[in-house]
């Protein structure tokens, strides 16, 4: 009786690391693959791509004509950007270069990846502009289908807060309403969702366009409840900072039906525990090192 209780055992184990390895993940390259490239550039979202991630992270900022940029702030970071003549740009007055007071055309004459990173330092030099969104899908739908990959999904953060209303972006519905129709014209819905800060913006999505697929975004320490009581429905994903997880609080998020999918996970040893305790996905600047990882 005990040799059959431990093959059991022994049999149940083996299944369900089976199960766990075969269970597919969602593999989003942050900013592109911002470890190795020049993060939010067409180049750096090649590569990630190349390296085989199911899910193009990106955030996005507007101009002064209304077009949608990718960029993570809605300004020239000094820390990643040279000024249009090819000078730094000072630190300390970086928010004056605000791109919702320029032209897309103004955007394209700032250098974002030639400066070297002082956190990355595996990132490649490049001479790039911040896309348009509809460059970075263009590029992206074309090298899939050149390369006899799949079509990639891209999940596109609308980055605004309400001290910046009108002053580095449109308001939530504005803002809204101009990714909606802009990648309403590109790609189907399946393959997209738009994931944010702001509480106001999920809420006017959710109300406005039921069907798009919404992840929050959380960074704060209060209990996964309070925030989802706070937003007033129940969004598609849950997109937390990933040291605010547990294994149980894993299992909570997914009972009400939500996926987990925390940000930004680049140690191979969190990678592993947190796949361990069943996220459907990582958000990662080094897609390279879940490969390596994966294929140990």
């Amino acid at each position: 009786m005990k040799r059959l209780s431990l093959l059991i055992a022994l049999t149940c184990t083996l299944f369900s690391c089976v199960t766990k390895q075969q269970k597919p993940l969602d593999i989003q390259g942050h900013r592109g693959a911002r470890g190795l490239y020049p993060e939010n550039s067409i180049p750096g979202f090649i590569h990630a791509l190349d390296l085989g991630v199911t899910t193009l992270e990106m955030d996005l900022a507007v101009t002064k004509d209304g077009q949608l940029v990718v960029s993570h702030e809605p300004y020239m970071s000094a820390v990643i950007c040279l000024d249009s003549l090819g000078g730094a740009i000072p630190s300390d007055s970086a928010q004056a270069y605000n791109v919702f007071q320029m032209t897309y055309q103004q955007v394209a004459q700032f250098d974002c990846g030639s400066i070297d990173h002082p956190r990355f330092p595996e990132q490649k030099k490049l001479s790039v502009v911040k896309p348009l969104l509809t460059q970075v899908i263009d590029s992206a739908e074309t090298f899939a289908k050149n390369t006899n990959q799949p079509l990639p999904f891209y999940n596109i953060e609308i980055k605004s807060k309400p001290e910046g209303d009108g002053r580095y972006h449109p308001n939530p519905a504005d803002f809204s309403d101009l990714v909606y129709r802009t990648v309403e014209g590109l790609l189907p819905w399946n393959r997209v969702t738009i994931q944010s800060f702001d509480f106001r913006v999920l809420q006017y999505i959710h109300k406005t366009y039921p069907e798009v697929n919404l992840a929050l975004l959380i960074e704060n320490k209060l209990p996964f409840q309070h925030n989802i009581d706070s937003i007033g429905f129940v969004p598609q994903i849950y997109s937390c900072h990933f040291p605010l997880l547990s294994r149980q609080t894993v299992a909570d998020i997914q009972e009400q039906g939500m996926q987990v999918i925390p940000w930004t996970v680049n140690d191979p040893e969190d990678m592993t525990r947190l796949i361990d305790w069943g996220v459907d996905g990582l958000i990662t600047d080094y897609p390279n090192r879940y490969n390596e990882l994966n294929n140990e």
